[in-house]
């Protein structure tokens, strides 16, 4: 039970004894009522903001794996780089899926995503790819001891990085172009 029913159930129940025994109509029933649509809004919302976040998190994700073992901030030659490989990085299973697909037949619904995900992240990438500065020792460090969290990384310093070379610092969270 969320928190808020949990609360307003604990309190009828408190006042009244079983809250089975409702009428339909009764001022406890309606403030049930209240409580879970209020609930399941809360809910809802929640589960929208981590839908939003998952593609940002996969790619923090990624800069965190592949800078374990730096241990000087990259230039941003070779943050060009990472971040290329990171674009790339489901190149192989796509092929895969592509092989194992029969001649003549639909791509499958994952091959369809990794496809479109490549996609995305290449525009944005001509128009400014959100990655986290890397050229700064200070946030290679923070995101080198990251513990996985969304907002453990508001004190990180974050850039847009150009597929022709430029950088533009930005902020946390990403917005269309910060």
């Amino acid at each position: 039970m969320p928190r808020t029913l949990q609360k307003v159930h604990k309190q009828i129940a408190k006042k009244r004894g079983a809250v089975d025994a409702l009428h339909e109509f009764s001022r406890d029933a309606r403030r049930l009522r209240r409580a879970g649509a209020r609930d399941d809004r809360l809910v809802h919302h929640t589960s929208a903001v981590l839908k939003a976040r998952q593609p940002y998190m996969e790619r923090l994700h990624y800069f965190f794996d592949a800078i374990q073992t730096t241990e000087q901030p990259l230039t941003d030659a070779e943050l060009g780089e990472l971040v290329t490989k990171c674009i790339h990085r489901d190149a192989e299973e796509i092929a895969e899926l592509e092989k194992e697909r029969r001649k003549g037949r639909p791509p499958t619904r994952r091959e369809e995503a990794l496809k479109q995900r490549t996609q995305t992240e290449e525009k944005e990438f001509k128009t400014g790819f959100w990655v986290p500065d890397l050229g700064d020792e200070e946030t290679l460090l923070k995101l080198k001891h990251w513990n996985g969290e969304w907002t453990a990384l508001s004190s990180a310093k974050f850039a847009r990085l150009l597929n022709t070379g430029g950088k533009q610092s930005s902020s946390f969270p990403p917005k269309s172009m910060s």
